[in-house]
C-alpha cells in the first residue's frame, strides 16, 4: 500500500490516466499537469492548437502548517494562448466557518509567491486573463442550518448568496477586485454524506455551502474601459455554463464544472516551426520530414521530431522521435529522416509534431497522414520477445510527464519499464488499465490498440539514427475516433473548466442574440479543417 501511494505522488496517477483516456478520442491532448498531495491541474488543449500555445509553466505554493504542508495551498499553469497570458489557478484554502481571514491570507501569500520566468507576465494577476477555482471553502454565514436547508429545499437560493462569504467579500476585500463570477443557480455542494445526495447528517452536521467555485479575471487594458462600460474587444469571455453535477456520491463534496468561450484576435497566428511530410508513406525511403523555422524562434540541441498516432494523449506519448539535428537544404529550412527500425508497420494515421525544450511544448504540427508499411515476421518476433520482457518488468518508472525531462525518451539507451499506478476499480465505469496491469503495453499511456516500434537513439548521433524496438500488448482498445465505453457517473471530480478559444474572423463582438460558435469554428486552420472533414476525422 505504501508502496502504491508513493508512486501514485511521483508518477502519473489515476486522475491523469482517466482523463487523457476520455479527453485523447476528442483530439484533446495533455499540455501540461501539475499536482501538490490531493490538490491536480491537467491542462488540455486540441492538438491542432498547440502550435499556438508557448512559455507553459507551472507552480505551486504551500500554506498549511505555515508553509510547510501541501494539503492546502494552489498549483497554477500559465501560458500564452495565440499571444495571449492566460494563469489557471487551482486552490484548497482553511476550511470551516470561522477562518475566512485565513483563506484571504492564503490566496494572498499565493498570489505573492507566484513567480514564473521570462520577460511576459511574471506575477499572477498580470496575465490577461486568470481562471482561479478549487475547493476555496467559503461557507454561509448567519443563517442556520435548518433556514439554509429550508431555503435549499424551496429554491430560495438567492437569500443564501447575500450571506456567501466570497460574495461579501468581494465588496471588502481588494485582493478580489475584479474577479467575476457566474450565478449561484445550482444548490451548494458541500457537505454531503458520501454515497447520497443527503446532506451531512453526522453528529457534526455541517451546513451546507458552496464550497466550490469558478472564478476569473480580465486585466484591464492601459486604456481602461470604453466609454459604454464595456471592455475593450481586445479580450472578452463568456460563459455559457455553470453547474454542480449531482450524480457524482463518491465524495463528501459535488463537482463544479463552467464553460467558456473567448473573442480575442489572434496576436501569434503563425507556427514557429512548419513541418512538411508526404500524404502518405508507403516505402521506408519516403520518411523524410522538411521543416521550416522562422527567424525569432531560438532552437535547442534537445529539440526532437515524434510520430504520433491520431489520438495521441500527451506530448510524449509518441510513436517514434528523431532528434532535431538538421541538414542544411536552405536557409532555416532543414530536414530528417526516420530510420526504417523506427517506423511502425501496418497501416494507420499519424500526425508529425516538433517538440520544444525551450517551450515545453509541441510548437509545429502537421495534419494526419498515412503509413503503410509492410509487416515482417522478425518484427514479430522482435514484438513477442519485447512483450515478454515487459511482462516481467512491472515495478518500473513512467518518467513521460516528468516537467523538467529534457530528453523524450525516460533514457538514453537503457529500457525502462512503467511504474504507473494501477487505476481505481470504480462501480459502473470501465478504466483503461495502467501500464502495470497491460501485459506488454507501451510504457507510455499510448491509445493505440497494439505496441508499436519505438526508438532510443544516441544523442551523439549526428543523423538521427535510431534503433527500434517493439512490443505486442492487447487488442480491442477503442480506437481514437470512437467514444468511451461508458460515461463516469460515480467519480467525485475536482472544478474543472472546459476553455475554447473562437476566432469568428475578424469579426466585431458577438451580440447577445447572436448564435454561440460551433465547434468547426474552433480551429484557426480553414484549410486544416477541411482536409480533416475530408479525411472523415474531424476536429
Amino acid at each position: 500500500m505504501i508502496n502504491k501511494r508513493l508512486k501514485d505522488a511521483l508518477f502519473t496517477d489515476q486522475w491523469s490516466e482517466l482523463f487523457m483516456g476520455a479527453l485523447a478520442p476528442f483530439n484533446f491532448v495533455l499540455v501540461s499537469t501539475v499536482r501538490m498531495q490531493g490538490v491536480i491541474l491537467l491542462l488540455f488543449a486540441k492538438y491542432y492548437h498547440l502550435p499556438f500555445l508557448r512559455d507553459v509553466q507551472t507552480d505551486c505554493t504551500r500554506t498549511g502548517l505555515g508553509g510547510y504542508w501541501g494539503n492546502k495551498g494552489g498549483v497554477s499553469v500559465r501560458l500564452a494562448a495565440f499571444g495571449h497570458m492566460l494563469c489557471f489557478l487551482n486552490c484548497h484554502l482553511p476550511a470551516h466557518m470561522d477562518k475566512a481571514e485565513q483563506r484571504k491570507d492564503n490566496f494572498q501569500t499565493i498570489l505573492s509567491l507566484q513567480q514564473f520566468q521570462g520577460p511576459g507576465a511574471q506575477g499572477i494577476l498580470d496575465h490577461d486573463l486568470v481562471f482561479w477555482f478549487g475547493d476555496l471553502n467559503f461557507r454561509i454565514e448567519s443563517y442556520d442550518l435548518h433556514f439554509v436547508k429550508f431555503a435549499i429545499d424551496n429554491n430560495q437560493l438567492h437569500q443564501l448568496w447575500e450571506k456567501d462569504q466570497l460574495n461579501m467579500a468581494k465588496d471588502t476585500w481588494p485582493i478580489l477586485k475584479g474577479f467575476q463570477e457566474g450565478p449561484l443557480n445550482f444548490a451548494p455542494t458541500f457537505k454531503f454524506d458520501v454515497g447520497t445526495n443527503k446532506y451531512d447528517t453526522s453528529a457534526k452536521k455541517r451546513k451546507p455551502a458552496w464550497t466550490d467555485r469558478i472564478l476569473w479575471k480580465v486585466k484591464v487594458p492601459s486604456g481602461g474601459r470604453s466609454p459604454s462600460g464595456q471592455q475593450s474587444h481586445w479580450l472578452q469571455v463568456t460563459q455559457h455554463s455553470y453547474r454542480s453535477h449531482m450524480e457524482y456520491t463518491v465524495s463528501d463534496h459535488k463537482p463544479v464544472a463552467a464553460q467558456f468561450v473567448l473573442h480575442f484576435a489572434f496576436r501569434d497566428d503563425m507556427p514557429l516551426v512548419r513541418l512538411e511530410v508526404a500524404e502518405e508513406w508507403v516505402r521506408p525511403e519516403q520518411a523524410v520530414v522538411r521543416y521550416r523555422v522562422e527567424t525569432v524562434f531560438a532552437r535547442s540541441s534537445w529539440d526532437w521530431i515524434g510520430l504520433y498516432r491520431v489520438g495521441f494523449r500527451h506530448c510524449k506519448d509518441y510513436v517514434a522521435y528523431v532528434w532535431a539535428k538538421h541538414e542544411d537544404v536552405d536557409r532555416n529550412n532543414y530536414q530528417v529522416t526516420f530510420s526504417e527500425e523506427s517506423l511502425p508497420k501496418g497501416h494507420g494515421d499519424f500526425i508529425l509534431g516538433y517538440y520544444s525544450h525551450t517551450h515545453s511544448i509541441l510548437i509545429g504540427v502537421t495534419e494526419p497522414f498515412q503509413i503503410s508499411l509492410p509487416t515482417s515476421e522478425s518484427a514479430s518476433s522482435s514484438t513477442h520477445s519485447s512483450g515478454t520482457s515487459s511482462e516481467e518488468e512491472d515495478d518500473s518508472t513512467l518518467e513521460l510527464l516528468a516537467p523538467k525531462s529534457r530528453s523524450p525518451s525516460p533514457g538514453k539507451s537503457k529500457r525502462h519499464r512503467s511504474r504507473s499506478p494501477g487505476l481505481a476499480r470504480f462501480p459502473g465505469l470501465a478504466l483503461r488499465p495502467s501500464s502495470c496491469e497491460r501485459r506488454g503495453t507501451s510504457r507510455s499511456p499510448s491509445p493505440q490498440s497494439r505496441r508499436l516500434p519505438c526508438v532510443a537513439p544516441s544523442r551523439g548521433s549526428s543523423d538521427g539514427g535510431t534503433q527500434g524496438c517493439s512490443e505486442e500488448g492487447l487488442s480491442g482498445l477503442p480506437g481514437p475516433w470512437t467514444l468511451p465505453p461508458s460515461v463516469p457517473r460515480s467519480l467525485g471530480l475536482l472544478p474543472a473548466l472546459r476553455l475554447e478559444t473562437v476566432d469568428p474572423g475578424g469579426g466585431g463582438p458577438w451580440e447577445p442574440d447572436q448564435e454561440a460558435p460551433t465547434p468547426d469554428s474552433l480551429s484557426p486552420s480553414p484549410q486544416g479543417r477541411q482536409k480533416l472533414e475530408e479525411g472523415g476525422l474531424g476536429p
